[in-house]
């Protein structure tokens, strides 16, 4: 069962809402600004609808509602932040393509922005407290039933419990070949196997969690299929060590599916379109800072303005990636005579005052002013704004296995690693960890978190010595 599918039909309810927020905000936003929202709203009318349908597409996408009954105010209030600034941002990319950025006013945007992050809050608060109260009440719970065999029955109620919120209501457990002595477990009434129908008859049983040994579980799950139950077959895995597993239908197989990156082919998208959009503003400036550094640069160190070097990508693509240079010309070959003042520990080379770097190359160091044509790797899809960092040949031929997860996804200009002080992580093991942490709690709020902490590391320059 796709996990986003149930997630969405089970809150359609937060869907409705959001759009409700979205829709007042807007109207707000027009209201404060124009003084009256009659003529004017049905000049942005064209607007509202691409918000709404970009929201949309956001929300079939991701993971907007994930775990929302279990939020508390401040995780809510976030992720709301979240959902907007997501919105926000493809309007604006999509506006900058289509060449309509003039036509809206900027402060209706950033006024609806604001405002929408506060309904979207109130609006998701208020529903979560009516539809617990419901749950309280028994009036909108999924009654559940049980099946699993004595040893594992407090374990399972327990774990199937947690956070729940009350949407599912317990009714009764089921021992299959093993009923005899259980009147009742773990609080829950023990149900004969040959009572079952009865029961589920009695109790409106909506969905039934089977936990067995095999070779019993297929029988069972035909009998509450025929009935028309959602039923949950519980695989006994450790799952933490299968992360983002999940389920798919491969021709006659039910396949049980994990990989270390948990991005959606949406968030992929919206991620890529992102890219697209920053990459083209990044590359204006690259030419500015083209036509104030060349000079500088040919001055200190003739030969070309920019350094190119082959790199290794996502999943062993071989690239090109560009910098401004900072370095003399020889400095490829005079690396190997400091190799032994290397100051990081495995397999990569950094060291205080490179001799290698000439006086304004420093500088462009120091501001990370060199990263600027890496804007063209972006733009061509070889890098992504935020990864992790693209090894060179030498360092990929070294790699251990383990070593080959962070090329799991695209490399980025910045990353876990660039915003958590590489001046001072000497280890290469750390920086693995720090990318794999990346990769496996990838999401598009991360990426706007990493993005503010770049400008923040890059405007007090910290970590690029």
């Amino acid at each position: 069962m796709n996990s986003k599918k149930s997630t969405r039909a089970k809150h359609i309810d937060f869907i409705v809402a959001d759009i409700v927020s979205i829709e007042l905000a807007f109207i707000s936003a027009m209201g404060i600004w124009f003084g009256r929202i009659n003529n004017n709203l049905l000049f942005y009318r064209n607007l509202n609808v691409a918000i709404v349908a970009i929201y949309i597409a956001i929300m079939l996408f991701g993971t907007l509602h994930k775990d929302i009954l279990k939020r508390g105010h401040l995780r809510e209030s976030w992720q709301s932040a979240v959902a907007n600034t997501e919105v926000l941002l493809v309007t604006v990319g999509v506006l900058f393509v289509l060449k309509e950025s003039a036509t809206y006013s900027r402060m209706v945007l950033g006024m609806f922005y604001l405002i929408s992050i506060v309904y979207m809050f109130i609006f998701r608060t208020l529903l979560k407290l009516f539809v617990r109260s419901r749950f309280k009440a028994g009036k909108e719970n999924a009654n559940v039933l049980v099946v699993t065999y004595p040893q594992a029955a407090d374990k399972l109620i327990s774990t199937l419990d947690k956070d729940n919120n009350g949407y599912y209501a317990y009714k009764g457990l089921v021992f299959p070949d093993n009923n005899e002595g259980f009147e009742e477990y773990c609080h829950l009434p023990v149900i004969k196997e040959d009572n079952m129908l009865d029961f589920i008859k009695t109790n409106a049983i909506n969905d039934v969690f089977v936990f067995l040994q095999a070779g019993k579980s297929p029988k069972l799950v035909e009998e509450f299929l025929s009935m028309g139950i959602n039923t949950h077959l519980i695989l006994d895995l450790k799952m933490e060590d299968l992360p983002n597993a999940q389920m798919e239908q491969i021709e006659d197989y039910s396949v049980l599916t994990t990989s270390i990156s948990r991005a959606s082919a949406g968030e992929l998208i919206i991620k890529r379109l992102f890219d697209i959009f920053v990459s083209i503003i990044g590359l204006i400036a690259t030419g500015i800072l083209f036509l104030i550094f060349a000079p500088i640069i040919k001055a200190q160190s003739p030969g070309p303005v920019f350094f190119s070097q082959k790199r290794v990508g996502k999943n062993g693509k071989i690239f090109k990636i560009y910098k401004f240079r900072s370095m003399y010309m020889d400095a490829e070959e005079r690396k190997k005579e400091l190799m032994d003042q290397n100051q990081m520990s495995g397999l990569m080379f950094k060291m205080d005052n490179d001799p290698r770097i000439f006086p304004a190359g420093k500088f462009i160091r120091k501001t990370s002013i060199d990263e600027f044509p890496q804007f063209w790797n972006i733009f061509k899809g070889d890098m992504s704004l935020v990864g992790t960092r693209p090894p060179t040949l030498d360092e990929y031929k070294q790699y251990d296995p383990h070593h080959l997860s962070r090329l799991a996804i695209k490399p980025g200009l910045t990353g876990m690693w660039q915003t958590s002080g590489r001046s001072e992580i000497t280890d290469f093991e750390e920086i693995v960890r720090l990318d794999n942490e990346y990769i496996r709690t990838f999401s598009i709020a991360l990426d706007i978190k990493l993005i503010f902490k770049t400008f923040v590391t890059v405007l007090g320059m910290k970590g690029s010595k």
